[in-house]
């Protein structure tokens, strides 16, 4: 019997932004209600979560400003909005933690990654908190020092 490697799954869209803006306290995994048209751009690679958020609406969530882009071979009888509001799909309980921990002073609920899992589209939702300008500026630090860190052991 093989031994399995343990892989992420392969990425569609990350939101890197979004792990420079905020702490991500905890993700979740979010199935998405798309169109035929958003499948297959998505299976084709056309999707961006740049500008992306999600939001709480009548008890459910939202994904609003997650960019897919339409292929040019789209059927002519339907006119695609690319920006358009995607339910998306969790359990209950997952649901009732989310708003309860969104409600809450400074915790924001934010896209971090589009994937494929079973033929399926997936979106990473992490439950998540802002920096301040502090933070941002000594990760920001952290990073050019572990470059540095680096490039000295290499020229070593």
């Amino acid at each position: 019997m093989k031994a399995r490697k343990n892989t992420a799954p392969p990425s569609i869209a990350r939101n890197k932004k979004a792990y420079f803006d905020y702490f991500i306290e905890e993700t979740f995994e979010a199935g998405l209600v798309l169109e035929g048209w958003e499948v297959k751009s998505l299976r084709a690679g056309r999707a961006q979560l740049k500008e992306a958020y999600v939001i709480v609406r009548s008890g459910e969530l939202f994904l609003f400003g997650a960019h897919l882009s339409p292929l040019p071979s789209a059927s002519t009888h339907i006119h695609p909005d690319p920006v358009r509001s995607r339910k998306l799909l969790l359990h209950q309980k997952q649901i009732d933690h989310l708003i309860g921990a969104s409600e809450r002073g400074g915790y924001t609920l934010t896209p971090l990654s589009l994937y494929w899992k079973k033929g399926r589209a997936k979106l990473a939702v992490g439950l998540a908190r802002g920096k301040k300008k502090y933070d941002k500026r000594a990760a920001i630090k952290e990073r050019d020092w572990n470059r540095d860190k680096q490039r000295l052991l290499k020229s070593s």
